[in-house]
């Protein structure tokens, strides 16, 4: 089924992976389905890199908005229902504290972290659709703009590589997020 999936997504380019984004980020999984399509696009045609990374980004993002909208719309009641474990509100507090670091770094790590239960807790803490959107947008931009460099500068080899290194690379750019972050808010605290 994955391979009749890549083939249909690979024949229709940069729509096919937009969506597959757009249904692996909303209400189905197609575990790394859209990094190895935009490795494989991207090394068979490099100028069209952009466009493909493009599209993988912005079906992500409207993928992630539809699931985001369902869990705000139900609230915080939603995710305790569907959720279980003592943490759900300490994760909603972490949210609600730092809604955009707390989108971003999720957004960069590759499978299988659930990103869809970030998602979730994201609409559940009412984080701002704005904050949502561009913590969505520089997560999976930077994920998958990355992916297509890497395959447009080594080509087929790019695949292997993110097959050998992928987690270890989504980790480290999620720290570095965190790191940023971490400095970021606090030298917001020391203004104040």
């Amino acid at each position: 089924m994955i391979d009749t999936i890549q083939e249909w997504a690979t024949e229709l380019g940069g729509v096919g992976l937009f969506i597959i984004a757009l249904l692996d980020s909303s209400f189905l999984s197609f575990p790394q389905a859209n990094d190895i399509l935009i490795i494989v696009l991207s090394t068979k045609f490099p100028d069209e890199m952009p466009y493909y990374a493009g599209m993988s980004m912005l079906g992500s993002v409207i993928g992630c908005f539809m699931l985001y909208g369902v869990v705000r719309r139900g609230g915080e009641s939603f995710l305790r229902n569907r959720l279980t474990g003592r943490y759900v509100g300490r994760a909603l507090g972490l949210y609600q504290r730092y809604g955009l670091l707390a989108v971003v770094v999720p957004a960069l790590l590759p499978p299988p972290v659930p990103f869809k239960v970030f998602v979730l807790l994201a609409g559940g803490a009412a984080v701002s659709p704005l904050q949502f959107g561009l913590a969505v947008t520089i997560g999976r931009g930077i994920r998958y703009f990355g992916q297509g460099y890497l395959a447009v500068l080594y080509g087929e080899r790019a695949a292997e590589f993110m097959r050998q290194y992928g987690a270890q690379i989504g980790i480290g750019l999620a720290v570095f997020a965190m790191a940023a972050g971490i400095i970021v808010i606090g030298l917001r605290r020391r203004k104040r």
